[in-house]
């Protein structure tokens, strides 16, 4: 398919955004705990969807990373046993996100934490940035049953990705990853499934079908692009927390036709190409076209998802550290300090929920939407 006539398959105009109701179709059964029309200040189950920050600590300075530039908690990497002491708190866990603001192959409990969460037949994931992805993690996350194994690179070319990452490693990624490609099929291994994730920004977008043919090259199936989430609202906002950098607001023919072309060239090598959340990047990106007055309404997190984080405070959801400075409004609470049962409903969860249904949103969800894709 020509790059012209892939346009034509999905012109901008035509692009409906995906309301929540919609998107229960694509998302996992974690998810859909609640029906979209059903959200009050109080949610009626606990969260299926559990982000657990197992560390807050990094190897990398990513200029698009609130912990580049400020510590809004105190350094830490979560033990076993305050692991287990937050796992159990969910009973009702069906899928786990096991990291946050951090590096998650640091915490040398890692495999541990993975094979718990198995054992009680919740499906796990997490994100790396795959500088620490040696042969000896290669075999303990397969051996886990690590279920996903999401690895951020935000570029094709090591000079782009050392001027977003911070560290001149592209080439030690990419090794990591062939390498764990070529273990995973050594032991016929078909989980985890590996996947690519940019962060999509002014100065990366055009090195996505480079970064597509890297995936393919190295047996990588999936390539995922997701958002700039930034301080929108903050004058003095650091490194490439900026709206300079994003793309949502500046959606425009370039953009759509490089997104056109890497879709014509996922489909040619094979690979699955799609978007942070419940579409795909050209759906994603043009949603800024099609302005709604409320767009964070659409959000089903407060009612569906937890975040905790490596000190155990509960978040609104993974985004709001990156959104606002404020940091101390986004805590609910802290599970080491009161059960999540307590948390989940009291005054401060619930006024979260009912700011979100309303016109004047917390800053952290009123740029959902406006400066970057739900």
């Amino acid at each position: 398919m020509a790059i012209g006539d892939a346009r034509k398959t999905r012109p901008p105009h035509e692009i409906a955004r995906i309301t929540p109701e919609a998107a229960q179709d694509f998302l996992p059964s974690a998810y859909r705990a609640v029906e979209p029309a059903a959200r009050r200040a109080h949610a009626v189950h606990m969260p299926r969807c559990v982000f657990i920050e197992v560390t807050n600590r990094c190897n990398l300075l990513c200029e698009t990373c609130p912990r580049t530039f400020d510590t809004v908690e105190t350094p830490q990497t979560l033990s076993w046993e305050r692991f287990v002491q937050i796992a159990e708190q969910f009973p009702d866990m069906e899928r786990a996100v096991l990291h946050g603001i951090g590096e998650p192959l640091l915490n040398k409990r890692l495999p541990d934490m993975i094979a718990y969460l198995k054992a009680r037949g919740v499906h796990v994931l997490f994100n790396t940035n795959a500088t620490l992805l040696n042969e000896a993690w290669a075999r303990a996350l397969i051996d886990s049953g690590l279920d996903e194994l999401r690895c951020s690179v935000d570029g094709a070319d090591p000079r782009t990705y050392a001027a977003i990452r911070g560290v001149p490693l592209f080439h030690k990624v990419v090794a990591n990853l062939a390498e764990f490609v070529r273990t995973q099929r050594e032991v016929g291994a078909t989980k985890p499934r590996v996947s690519l994730w940019m962060t999509g920004m002014r100065e990366n977008l055009a090195e996505v079908p480079a970064l597509l043919r890297l995936a393919a090259e190295i047996g990588v199936p999936e390539v995922y692009l997701q958002r700039l989430v930034y301080f929108a609202h903050a004058e003095d906002s650091p490194g490439m927390m900026r709206n300079e950098h994003a793309l949502f607001d500046a959606f425009d023919a370039d953009v759509e036709r490089i997104i056109a072309e890497a879709e014509a060239l996922a489909a040619e090598l094979g690979i699955l190409f799609k978007a942070s959340g419940a579409t795909n990047p050209l759906n994603s990106l043009s949603a800024s076209r099609m302005p709604d007055p409320h767009p964070w309404k659409a959000c089903m997190r407060p009612w569906t998802t937890a975040y905790i984080t490596a000190n155990g405070n509960a978040l609104p959801c993974c985004i709001s550290p990156f959104a606002t400075k404020d940091y101390a409004s986004l805590q609910l609470g802290n599970v080491f300090e009161r059960p999540f049962d307590d948390i989940w409903n009291d005054e401060r969860y619930r006024a979260w929920r009912e700011r979100l249904l309303s016109d004047g949103p917390h800053e952290a969800c009123a740029g959902c939407g406006v400066h970057w894709s739900l």
